[in-house]
């Protein structure tokens, strides 16, 4: 199994206590499924930093891919937030009880919570840059020609992704599913509006046209 200090296509994972201590966390908090993608998720951001020039703290990429969907999990189904709040909230958390800054925590913070908001966190801080870039990379394939098949195939083969596309929507699913209105205006809609039956996404002109105001 992969472990932290681990170096994969010129790209090593941070082996700080921190560092080890989000992989027991998240490897022991969420399913194969969610800890083999966000590791994923941190080689696929590092190589499209490479790419694209940003200097990046590794530890903070490292934190904000590896809890970046723990919103996703059963306890947090009833929480009334959007699970990428959730998520954010619980790196919060787990940064402030290891004494970090509070700046670096607003840059996980802000990565996590944006990181199914397209078009904006391109624009910010390295990091919240590409902890998005990485979801969009494994998620999408947006970039996919951006990194070399041999890079690709080093890291799927430290952390595969067996009818991956399949399994990462039921997941998405299962985890909004229970709290549907917190998908209106964002991509985890089309999610819902695909997989549960009689599901409708709320529509912003009629949440204008029906508001209160008279006129």
């Amino acid at each position: 199994m992969a472990t932290n200090g681990q170096t994969a296509v010129g790209v090593t994972v941070p082996d700080t206590k921190l560092a080890r201590d989000a992989t027991d966390l998240v490897r022991t908090a969420t399913t194969d499924l969610v800890y083999h993608h966000s590791r994923r998720v941190f080689w696929f951001g590092s190589l499209q930093g490479r790419n694209r020039g940003l200097s990046f703290d590794p530890e903070l990429l490292y934190i904000g891919a590896m809890f970046h969907d723990l919103g996703l999990n059963e306890q947090f189904r009833g929480s009334g937030r959007r699970f990428e709040v959730d998520s954010a909230d619980e790196a919060r958390r787990f940064l402030q009880g290891h004494g970090v800054p509070e700046d670096s925590i607003r840059r996980v913070w802000t990565a996590i919570a944006l990181h199914t908001t397209p078009g904006v966190p391109e624009f910010m801080e390295p990091e919240v840059a590409l902890v998005t870039a990485g979801v969009e990379y494994d998620v999408l394939g947006i970039g996919y020609d951006d990194i070399s098949d041999a890079d690709r195939a080093e890291i799927t083969a430290l952390h595969p992704r067996p009818d991956f596309k399949r399994h990462i929507l039921r997941a998405f699913t299962e985890g909004i599913a229970p709290k549907p209105e917190t998908t209106f205006g964002n991509v985890k809609a089309d999610v819902l509006e695909r997989f549960v039956p009689g599901c409708q996404r709320a529509n912003f002109v009629d949440v204008i046209e029906h508001s209160a105001w008279p006129e």
